[in-house]
Protein backbone atom coordinates (compact mmCIF):
# COMPACT_ATOMS: atom_id res chain seq x y z
CA UNK A 1 0.00 0.00 0.00
CA UNK A 2 2.58 2.64 1.01
CA UNK A 3 4.62 1.39 -1.76
CA UNK A 4 1.56 1.89 -4.34
CA UNK A 5 1.02 5.62 -2.60
CA UNK A 6 4.84 6.61 -3.25
CA UNK A 7 4.54 5.45 -6.61
CA UNK A 8 1.25 8.05 -7.51
CA UNK A 9 2.53 10.92 -5.26
CA UNK A 10 6.23 10.24 -7.40
CA UNK A 11 4.25 10.34 -11.12
CA UNK A 12 2.32 13.34 -10.17
CA UNK A 13 4.99 15.32 -9.21
CA UNK A 14 6.78 14.45 -12.43
CA UNK A 15 3.78 15.41 -14.55
CA UNK A 16 3.67 18.62 -12.73
CA UNK A 17 7.24 19.14 -13.29
CA UNK A 18 7.23 18.52 -16.63
CA UNK A 19 4.30 20.11 -17.95
CA UNK A 20 5.40 23.19 -16.50
CA UNK A 21 9.03 22.78 -18.06
CA UNK A 22 7.13 22.08 -21.60
CA UNK A 23 5.05 25.48 -20.85
CA UNK A 24 8.39 27.17 -20.15
CA UNK A 25 10.56 25.66 -23.13
CA UNK A 26 7.77 26.26 -26.05
CA UNK A 27 8.44 29.87 -26.78
CA UNK A 28 8.88 31.59 -29.95
CA UNK A 29 11.94 32.76 -30.88
CA UNK A 30 12.52 36.23 -32.27
CA UNK A 31 15.25 35.84 -34.75
CA UNK A 32 16.06 39.39 -35.39
CA UNK A 33 17.18 39.39 -31.83
CA UNK A 34 19.19 36.55 -31.60
CA UNK A 35 22.24 37.96 -31.93
CA UNK A 36 22.00 40.70 -29.10
CA UNK A 37 22.51 39.60 -25.53
CA UNK A 38 19.36 40.17 -23.79
CA UNK A 39 21.24 41.02 -20.28
CA UNK A 40 18.74 39.72 -18.03
CA UNK A 41 21.64 37.55 -16.33
CA UNK A 42 23.06 37.45 -12.68
CA UNK A 43 25.54 40.34 -13.15
CA UNK A 44 23.28 42.59 -13.62
CA UNK A 45 20.15 41.70 -11.26
CA UNK A 46 19.84 41.22 -7.45
CA UNK A 47 22.06 38.63 -5.60
CA UNK A 48 18.07 36.29 -5.26
CA UNK A 49 17.51 36.80 -8.63
CA UNK A 50 19.29 34.22 -10.41
CA UNK A 51 21.46 32.45 -7.71
CA UNK A 52 24.00 29.15 -7.90
CA UNK A 53 21.52 26.49 -6.54
CA UNK A 54 22.63 24.92 -3.56
CA UNK A 55 24.14 21.08 -4.85
CA UNK A 56 22.51 17.87 -4.19
CA UNK A 57 25.02 16.43 -2.59
CA UNK A 58 24.04 12.96 -4.20
CA UNK A 59 21.82 11.93 -0.93
CA UNK A 60 18.71 12.17 -0.52
CA UNK A 61 17.53 13.31 2.89
CA UNK A 62 15.09 11.35 4.56
CA UNK A 63 13.82 13.53 7.19
CA UNK A 64 11.45 16.19 7.11
CA UNK A 65 13.92 19.28 7.72
CA UNK A 66 12.75 22.90 7.70
CA UNK A 67 15.40 25.63 7.66
CA UNK A 68 14.92 29.60 8.34
CA UNK A 69 18.28 31.61 7.68
CA UNK A 70 18.95 35.36 7.33
CA UNK A 71 21.45 36.34 4.76
CA UNK A 72 23.68 39.69 3.93
CA UNK A 73 24.89 40.45 0.40
CA UNK A 74 27.20 43.28 0.27
CA UNK A 75 27.70 44.46 -3.21
CA UNK A 76 31.59 44.95 -4.99
CA UNK A 77 30.15 48.12 -5.99
CA UNK A 78 28.24 49.09 -2.37
CA UNK A 79 25.28 47.78 -2.85
CA UNK A 80 23.60 45.86 -0.43
CA UNK A 81 21.11 43.76 0.58
CA UNK A 82 19.00 41.38 3.35
CA UNK A 83 16.87 38.47 3.14
CA UNK A 84 14.95 35.60 4.79
CA UNK A 85 15.34 32.73 3.41
CA UNK A 86 13.35 29.56 4.18
CA UNK A 87 13.67 25.72 3.31
CA UNK A 88 11.55 22.48 3.98
CA UNK A 89 12.52 19.01 2.87
CA UNK A 90 9.28 16.60 2.59
CA UNK A 91 10.09 12.78 2.17
CA UNK A 92 7.81 11.07 -0.24
CA UNK A 93 6.86 8.62 1.64
CA UNK A 94 10.09 6.77 1.34
CA UNK A 95 13.77 7.43 2.14
CA UNK A 96 14.64 7.35 -1.68
CA UNK A 97 12.61 10.64 -2.45
CA UNK A 98 11.74 14.00 -1.78
CA UNK A 99 10.20 17.36 -2.04
CA UNK A 100 11.81 20.75 -1.52
CA UNK A 101 10.68 23.67 -1.65
CA UNK A 102 12.78 27.54 -1.10
CA UNK A 103 13.03 31.06 -1.64
CA UNK A 104 14.00 34.29 -0.22
CA UNK A 105 10.49 35.01 1.52
CA UNK A 106 11.29 38.97 1.40
CA UNK A 107 14.32 40.95 0.52
CA UNK A 108 15.26 44.68 1.35
CA UNK A 109 18.24 46.28 -0.69
CA UNK A 110 19.88 49.67 -1.43
CA UNK A 111 21.74 50.07 -4.82
CA UNK A 112 25.00 52.28 -5.27
CA UNK A 113 24.43 54.64 -8.41
CA UNK A 114 27.69 53.00 -9.56
CA UNK A 115 26.30 49.71 -9.44
CA UNK A 116 22.95 50.95 -10.87
CA UNK A 117 24.46 52.41 -13.79
CA UNK A 118 25.62 48.39 -14.47
CA UNK A 119 22.61 47.49 -14.42
CA UNK A 120 21.61 50.09 -16.75
CA UNK A 121 19.19 51.69 -14.52
CA UNK A 122 18.71 55.22 -13.81
CA UNK A 123 21.65 56.59 -11.96
CA UNK A 124 20.62 60.00 -9.94
CA UNK A 125 19.00 58.46 -6.78
CA UNK A 126 19.66 55.72 -5.28
CA UNK A 127 17.35 53.22 -4.96
CA UNK A 128 16.06 51.34 -2.06
CA UNK A 129 13.08 48.85 -1.19
CA UNK A 130 11.73 45.72 -0.12
CA UNK A 131 10.76 42.61 -2.17
CA UNK A 132 9.41 39.45 -2.26
CA UNK A 133 11.15 36.32 -3.94
CA UNK A 134 10.97 33.51 -6.33
CA UNK A 135 9.65 30.30 -4.90
CA UNK A 136 11.73 26.95 -6.15
CA UNK A 137 10.07 23.28 -5.67
CA UNK A 138 12.43 20.63 -6.64
CA UNK A 139 11.71 16.56 -6.66
CA UNK A 140 15.20 14.71 -5.59
CA UNK A 141 15.06 10.93 -6.15
CA UNK A 142 17.43 8.46 -5.77
CA UNK A 143 18.59 6.22 -8.69
CA UNK A 144 21.08 4.54 -7.42
CA UNK A 145 22.15 3.94 -3.29
CA UNK A 146 25.33 4.03 -2.35
CA UNK A 147 27.41 0.95 -1.38
CA UNK A 148 31.17 0.03 -0.36
CA UNK A 149 32.38 0.11 -3.90
CA UNK A 150 29.25 1.96 -5.60
CA UNK A 151 28.63 5.74 -5.24
CA UNK A 152 25.57 6.54 -5.15
CA UNK A 153 23.13 8.94 -8.10
CA UNK A 154 20.46 11.59 -7.63
CA UNK A 155 18.98 12.82 -10.01
CA UNK A 156 16.95 16.42 -9.47
CA UNK A 157 14.11 18.35 -11.38
CA UNK A 158 13.08 21.83 -9.99
CA UNK A 159 10.77 24.69 -11.38
CA UNK A 160 11.29 28.50 -10.62
CA UNK A 161 8.05 30.10 -10.12
CA UNK A 162 7.92 34.17 -11.35
CA UNK A 163 6.53 34.85 -7.94
CA UNK A 164 9.59 37.81 -7.63
CA UNK A 165 9.07 41.42 -8.37
CA UNK A 166 10.72 44.97 -9.49
CA UNK A 167 11.98 43.60 -13.02
CA UNK A 168 12.57 47.76 -13.29
CA UNK A 169 14.78 47.71 -10.29
CA UNK A 170 16.65 44.73 -11.40
CA UNK A 171 15.48 42.76 -8.26
CA UNK A 172 13.71 39.58 -9.67
CA UNK A 173 13.21 38.82 -13.34
CA UNK A 174 9.28 38.32 -13.92
CA UNK A 175 9.45 34.76 -15.55
CA UNK A 176 10.04 30.96 -15.14
CA UNK A 177 13.01 28.79 -15.07
CA UNK A 178 13.90 24.97 -14.64
CA UNK A 179 16.46 22.81 -14.02
CA UNK A 180 17.77 19.36 -13.92
CA UNK A 181 20.83 17.89 -12.62
CA UNK A 182 22.37 14.80 -11.62
CA UNK A 183 24.96 14.28 -8.35
CA UNK A 184 27.21 11.54 -7.91
CA UNK A 185 29.15 11.10 -4.33
CA UNK A 186 30.95 8.59 -2.22
CA UNK A 187 31.62 9.09 1.81
CA UNK A 188 34.13 7.49 3.66
CA UNK A 189 34.06 7.45 7.29
CA UNK A 190 36.91 6.87 10.22
CA UNK A 191 37.01 5.84 13.94
CA UNK A 192 33.43 3.35 13.57
CA UNK A 193 31.70 1.54 11.36
CA UNK A 194 27.68 3.49 10.00
CA UNK A 195 26.58 5.77 12.54
CA UNK A 196 28.96 5.13 15.04
CA UNK A 197 31.56 6.76 13.31
CA UNK A 198 33.38 9.27 14.72
CA UNK A 199 35.04 10.86 11.30
CA UNK A 200 32.82 11.35 7.73
CA UNK A 201 34.07 12.52 4.32
CA UNK A 202 32.00 12.84 1.43
CA UNK A 203 32.90 14.24 -1.96
CA UNK A 204 30.31 14.75 -4.54
CA UNK A 205 29.82 16.43 -7.83
CA UNK A 206 27.11 17.07 -10.49
CA UNK A 207 26.55 18.32 -13.96
CA UNK A 208 22.96 19.56 -15.34
CA UNK A 209 21.17 21.80 -17.64
CA UNK A 210 19.40 25.04 -16.25
CA UNK A 211 16.96 27.14 -18.43
CA UNK A 212 15.22 30.91 -18.18
CA UNK A 213 13.11 32.49 -19.88
CA UNK A 214 14.56 36.08 -20.76
CA UNK A 215 12.56 38.47 -23.35
CA UNK A 216 10.47 38.19 -26.76
CA UNK A 217 10.13 34.70 -25.93
CA UNK A 218 13.29 34.12 -26.07
CA UNK A 219 15.41 31.80 -23.14
CA UNK A 220 18.61 31.27 -21.82
CA UNK A 221 19.96 27.68 -21.71
CA UNK A 222 22.76 26.74 -19.18
CA UNK A 223 25.32 24.30 -18.73
CA UNK A 224 25.78 23.40 -14.63
CA UNK A 225 28.34 22.37 -12.73
CA UNK A 226 29.36 22.03 -8.77
CA UNK A 227 32.14 19.91 -6.82
CA UNK A 228 31.57 20.02 -2.91
CA UNK A 229 33.32 18.53 -0.37
CA UNK A 230 32.18 17.82 3.81
CA UNK A 231 34.10 16.59 6.65
CA UNK A 232 32.31 15.57 10.05
CA UNK A 233 33.06 15.03 13.29
CA UNK A 234 30.04 13.76 16.03
CA UNK A 235 28.36 16.80 15.76
CA UNK A 236 30.20 19.14 13.72
CA UNK A 237 30.41 19.53 10.00
CA UNK A 238 32.44 21.87 7.25
CA UNK A 239 31.16 21.93 3.65
CA UNK A 240 33.12 23.45 0.95
CA UNK A 241 31.11 24.20 -2.25
CA UNK A 242 32.55 25.64 -5.89
CA UNK A 243 30.23 25.65 -9.04
CA UNK A 244 28.29 27.39 -10.86
CA UNK A 245 26.61 27.42 -14.63
CA UNK A 246 27.72 28.32 -18.13
CA UNK A 247 24.39 30.59 -20.35
CA UNK A 248 25.11 30.50 -23.93
CA UNK A 249 25.18 34.46 -24.56
CA UNK A 250 28.32 34.81 -22.71
CA UNK A 251 27.16 37.89 -21.35
CA UNK A 252 26.68 38.03 -17.63
CA UNK A 253 25.25 34.35 -17.23
CA UNK A 254 28.28 32.71 -16.09
CA UNK A 255 27.91 33.01 -12.64
CA UNK A 256 30.48 31.20 -10.44
CA UNK A 257 30.90 30.69 -6.50
CA UNK A 258 32.58 29.41 -3.41
CA UNK A 259 30.61 28.18 -0.50
CA UNK A 260 31.93 27.42 2.73
CA UNK A 261 29.25 25.96 5.62
CA UNK A 262 30.02 25.82 9.14
CA UNK A 263 27.02 23.34 11.14
CA UNK A 264 26.71 21.92 14.16
CA UNK A 265 23.76 19.01 15.10
CA UNK A 266 22.58 19.30 18.63
CA UNK A 267 20.06 15.91 19.45
CA UNK A 268 17.24 16.77 21.66
CA UNK A 269 15.47 15.05 24.21
CA UNK A 270 13.75 12.15 24.05
CA UNK A 271 14.92 11.81 20.23
CA UNK A 272 12.63 14.30 18.98
CA UNK A 273 14.66 14.88 16.19
CA UNK A 274 17.99 17.50 16.06
CA UNK A 275 18.46 21.22 15.81
CA UNK A 276 20.95 22.25 12.89
CA UNK A 277 22.61 25.83 13.50
CA UNK A 278 24.49 27.08 10.42
CA UNK A 279 27.06 29.76 9.53
CA UNK A 280 27.82 30.18 5.54
CA UNK A 281 30.32 32.34 3.38
CA UNK A 282 29.45 32.84 -0.34
CA UNK A 283 32.24 34.75 -2.58
CA UNK A 284 31.22 35.57 -6.40
CA UNK A 285 34.07 34.81 -8.58
CA UNK A 286 32.38 35.73 -11.47
CA UNK A 287 28.67 37.35 -12.47
CA UNK A 288 27.58 37.31 -9.13
CA UNK A 289 29.65 40.62 -7.07
CA UNK A 290 28.91 39.92 -4.01
CA UNK A 291 29.91 38.45 -0.73
CA UNK A 292 27.49 36.50 0.82
CA UNK A 293 26.70 35.88 4.84
CA UNK A 294 23.77 32.90 5.91
CA UNK A 295 22.99 32.59 9.56
CA UNK A 296 20.77 30.16 9.97
CA UNK A 297 18.73 27.24 11.87
CA UNK A 298 17.64 24.10 10.81
CA UNK A 299 14.77 21.69 12.58
CA UNK A 300 15.48 17.68 11.63
CA UNK A 301 12.70 14.96 12.58
CA UNK A 302 12.82 11.47 11.39
CA UNK A 303 8.78 11.42 10.00
CA UNK A 304 9.71 8.07 8.35
CA UNK A 305 10.65 6.79 11.22
CA UNK A 306 8.06 8.03 13.33
CA UNK A 307 5.36 6.72 11.01
CA UNK A 308 6.42 3.16 10.58
CA UNK A 309 6.76 3.32 14.99
CA UNK A 310 3.09 3.70 15.14
CA UNK A 311 2.19 1.22 11.98
CA UNK A 312 4.45 -0.95 13.86
CA UNK A 313 2.06 -0.34 17.57
CA UNK A 314 -0.84 -0.24 16.51
CA UNK A 315 -0.37 -3.66 14.19
CA UNK A 316 0.53 -5.39 17.47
Amino acid sequence: MMNHLYKRVILIVACILSGAVVCVGQTSLDASNLRQPTLIAPAFFGPNAFAVPDMADATVNGHLKAELAADGHFGFLGDKTANLFARVHIPLFTSRANLTVWMPVSEWYSNSLERQRQCRLQDTVMMRGQEFGDVYVSTDILLVSERRYVPSVVLRACLRTASGGSYYKARFYDGPGYFFDVAVGKEWTAGGQGDDATWRFRIAGSTGFLCWQTDNGRQNDAVMYALQGTAAWKYLSLRAFWGGYTGWEIAGDCPMVVRTTLQGSIPLRNGNGLLEPFVAYQYGIRDQPWHSVRLGLAYRFDAIGLAAKRQANRTK
